[in-house]
């Protein structure tokens, strides 16, 4: 019996459910978002021993809050949220890294310039240190 056409459309259409079926099951099926939560305990950790709390309050403070609603999320088994919150407190956390460093920078620029001008004085008015 010769296979027609209507039955080659069904099968094609079979085939396509089933290859679209599996790409969405791949795709539902990330894993738990542990690195991420790491990575953001990591950051805010990071974050704190470079004197955040001191030079971008508000930023650590939100990076920290949004760990913990990650940490929370994560316990009710929300992975999509855990992640998106564990993501967020990481570059927060990162970011205040960064500003506390350049606080941290400028302060010891300020001190070395105030350094070589009082240098550059007494070597003007010929005074000994």
């Amino acid at each position: 019996m010769p296979i027609s056409f209507a039955h080659l459309r069904r099968i094609r259409a079979a085939a396509a459910a089933t290859v679209i079926g599996c790409a969405l099951a791949a795709c539902a099926s990330l894993p738990p978002p542990t690195s991420e939560l790491q990575s953001a305990q990591q950051a805010v950790t990071r974050a704190g021993q470079a004197d955040a709390d001191q030079h971008a309050p508000d930023l650590i403070a939100t990076a920290r809050s949004e760990l913990s609603r990650a940490q929370a999320a994560m316990a009710r088994g929300d992975d999509d949220e855990a992640r998106r919150f564990a993501l967020s407190a990481a570059a927060d956390a990162d970011l205040a890294h960064a500003r506390s460093q350049e606080a941290t920078q400028n302060t010891e620029l300020a001190q070395r310039r105030a350094e070589i001008a009082d240098l550059q004085s007494r070597l003007q008015t010929g005074d000994q240190p």
